[in-house]
């Protein structure tokens, strides 16, 4: 009888303090979130989870969908963890003779790519005088939903089966008779129709690669190319200076490997600056590794029907990165992702991926809280998301997920309200 008492003394001290913790975050959301001038008439959703116990804290229209922004790219890192491997898979080829050698890609975005100093690819290719690559199937260059008009904009490279140098040309004004470009070959393709004596403005179509040049004020800028097979072959065959052919009907097997770079080499960069082509890119790799061929809305369909299926709220999901504001998901179906994620690989991998207080796209946040909060940031116009962990003071583990969609005011006020509301969860518990 002693015994049944004090296991439901214990059982009822648990139940009230869960039940304090609870009225503590809530009083902290409204002060510093709901009942914030900054968020008025905005759509806010917030999940706060206890991993541990299996047991939320708070949540606040947690199972109402919301336009993610680059929170999306949680869904994608996790396929990447799971189906990438150690490393990522370069290219796939056959060796017909000692010069001639048949690729098949595989998407991956680092080829070439300015991150990436050690390139065993391009090592191995310069050994044959011809490079055949079988005809790629891929060109959905640009994703559902993503806005046009951005398409000369860095952030929005063009997705390809091939990519070369990040599928981006940089571009630098040297004085008004000359201008650098990296890859030298579009220099070929340049037009000069003024005297660009303080710099440059680049006029340029969204889908050809003729770059037209007029006095401006830029002196570098980053913009992306048209990655077709014509323009891959061309790149390919000026930088290893061998050649290039796009071949159909081959009939041998394409079984042998080269691997390229570490997996987590990928997706720490993808998480820590929110990289949307290295995030559509790992998307698009799994999908070759799952399907055997690049197709992003089926391997989109395939996720959610396998690794996905138990989603608290089955998401409207288009691309990898969370360009599109097509996507949608609930707060709950993050903490969702993110407990997958430190079940199956680990917190420490985690930990490792996603950035800190004061690092990253949260460099100017959290800098009290360095090792305390590792998270994914996500912005759209009207748009700010929060998903992660974090460990409160006591050494507690939380999964948390805010969403604030349709806001009116700046992005700053939105994060500073998020950033009060997280480091009272973190300080008070």
């Amino acid at each position: 009888m002693k015994k049944h008492i004090i296991n439901g003394l214990i059982s009822l001290s648990i139940f009230l303090s869960s039940c304090s913790v609870s009225k503590k975050i809530s009083r902290s959301a409204k002060d510093d979130i709901l009942n914030n001038k900054a968020f008025v008439n905005a759509h806010i959703g917030i999940s706060i989870f206890e991993p541990s116990t299996g047991k939320f804290w708070y949540n606040y229209q947690g199972e109402r969908y919301f336009v993610p922004a680059s929170n999306t790219k949680l869904a994608t890192c996790y396929a990447a963890l799971k189906y990438l491997g150690d490393s990522l898979t370069g290219v796939n080829y056959d060796v017909l003779n000692d010069s001639t050698i048949v690729l098949k890609t595989s998407a991956d975005p680092t080829f070439l790519h300015s991150d990436y100093l050690n390139q065993p690819v391009y090592d191995f290719l310069k050994n044959f005088r011809l490079i055949q690559i079988l005809k790629p199937e891929f060109t959905n260059f640009l994703g559902r939903g993503w806005a046009w008009d951005d398409y000369k904009d860095a952030y929005m490279a063009q997705r390809s089966s091939f990519p070369i140098y990040g599928n981006i040309a940089k571009i630098k004004w040297i004085n008004n008779h000359t201008l650098s470009f990296m890859p030298s070959f579009f220099a070929k393709k340049l037009v000069i129709k003024e005297n660009l004596s303080n710099g440059f403005e680049i006029i340029k179509s969204w889908d050809q690669n003729d770059f037209t040049f007029i006095n401006g004020n830029e002196k570098f800028t980053e913009i992306p190319f048209r990655p077709n097979e014509k323009t891959i072959q061309d790149l390919l065959q000026d930088t290893l200076h061998q050649k290039v052919e796009i071949i159909t009907g081959y009939t041998g097997e394409t079984n042998h490997i080269i691997h390229s770079q570490p997996t987590d080499s990928l997706l720490k960069p993808m998480m820590h600056r929110s990289d949307n082509f290295f995030a559509e890119q790992s998307l698009l790799m799994v999908s070759t590794n799952i399907l055997g061929e690049i197709d992003d809305r089926k391997i989109i369909d395939t996720l959610l029907k396998t690794d996905y299926k138990l989603l608290p709220q089955k998401p409207q999901w288009v691309d990898g990165s969370g360009l599109s504001r097509y996507n949608l998901f609930s707060p709950r179906d993050f903490v969702f992702i993110l407990n997958k994620m430190i079940n199956e690989f680990g917190i420490d991998r985690i930990k490792n991926i996603l950035p800190t207080g004061g690092t990253g796209t949260i460099n100017s946040y959290y800098r009290m809280d360095k090792g305390y909060i590792f998270v994914k940031t996500g912005t759209l116009n009207g748009v700010v998301a929060l998903s992660g962990f974090l460990y409160t003071r006591k050494n507690k583990l939380l999964i948390f997920s805010v969403l604030v969609n349709n806001h009116q005011s700046t992005s700053t006020s939105i994060r500073n309200g998020i950033e009060k509301f997280i480091q009272n969860i973190i300080d008070n518990n």
